[in-house]
């Protein structure tokens, strides 16, 4: 389903475009930059916030569509189909290294339907919970779920979403199988935890930053090595007992597979200009993440993440006994 268009440019705002100018030669048209989850989501942020910069760079219009369905799949399915022209690519994160263990009848293989981009931001995910759910620290929490697990709720966006495998891995280093209550993404879930009508979530923190400065939601802990900068007070999962938990949700620029090395390049090369702009930058750092350094904004680097991704979350998903249905 598509949730939302939007053209982005610096001669023209949303709405309908023709062919965009320039001469002879890659791009002569819009680019459509899917994102495979929902309008206002953290992936759909961190699309929107590139957008434009690199709009700038390429001299075309960029046009975010949101593709829904299947935990990411829909949407880069349609992508691994495209016509491999360049004017058609696909923001994807995490769930792209997930996706063939949990679903049995992909239709597209992520190392071989697709030429990598590369590679954006990695995004620290935080345990968050209702603002009256019981527990005050990370520890308490841990042994609240273990003496709790018939009744405790565990909410995500949904099967192989970012929250549903960072709440897998939470229960892998809690030592505790929980009530899983999947939404359709993050919106809704983070809506309903606010509402104290589940108890606790895993999620991004381009998603829960401002919820939870403004104190809308209980804080645990963040996923990563180190603190995230907007959230110094908010421990990492190292610091606050649970070591095991170490998680980042990785987003990657994809198109199809055959598209010209020409083009790859021209994208590639918008991309790093992208993520060097001190506006995006500065927008990441609010929702505590930040681009990925240039080596890594590149075809090769974005390449390799896939690949060892691939690996550790094939374990981990079979580990757990989930499979998509």
């Amino acid at each position: 389903m598509i949730a939302a268009i939007c053209v982005l440019s610096l001669t023209a705002a949303c709405g309908a475009g023709g062919s965009a100018g320039g001469g002879g030669g890659y791009p002569e048209q819009n680019i459509t930059i899917v994102v495979p989850f929902s309008a206002g989501g953290p992936t759909d942020t961190v699309t929107r916030m590139i957008a434009e910069p690199m709009a700038a760079k390429l001299g075309a219009k960029i046009v975010v569509q949101n593709v829904e369905g299947a935990g990411g799949t829909v949407g880069a399915d349609e992508v691994a189909n495209a016509n491999p022209d360049g004017y058609t690519v696909l923001m994807h994160h995490i769930g792209m290294s997930t996706a063939p263990a949990l679903y049995a009848n992909l239709g597209f293989k992520p190392l071989e339907s697709f030429e990598m981009i590369g590679l954006v931001t990695e995004v620290p995910m935080t345990i968050v919970a209702s603002k009256n759910f019981a527990p005050k620290t990370l520890q308490e929490l841990v042994t609240y779920v273990k003496a709790n697990a018939a009744k405790v709720t565990l909410a995500n966006a949904g099967v192989g979403a970012a929250s549903h495998l960072c709440g897998l891995l939470f229960q892998t280093a809690a030592g505790v199988k929980l009530q899983e209550v999947p939404y359709k993404g993050t919106g809704p879930a983070l809506t309903d935890l606010v509402g104290g009508q589940v108890d606790f979530m895993c999620d991004q923190t381009t998603n829960t930053s401002g919820q939870i400065k403004a104190g809308e939601v209980k804080a645990y802990a963040v996923t990563t090595p180190e603190r995230v900068k907007s959230l110094p007070d908010l421990p990492t999962t190292a610091e606050a007992g649970l070591p095991g938990l170490k998680v980042s949700v990785w987003h990657g620029l994809y198109a199809p597979k055959g598209t010209p090395q020409d083009v790859v390049q021209k994208l590639t090369e918008a991309l790093k200009i992208a993520l060097a702009d001190q506006k995006v930058i500065d927008q990441m750092a609010k929702l505590g993440t930040e681009p990925v350094k240039a080596a890594d904004a590149t075809p090769q680097a974005h390449r390799a993440k896939l690949q060892e991704q691939l690996g550790i979350w094939a374990k981990v998903i079979a580990d757990a006994g989930v499979k998509a249905s």
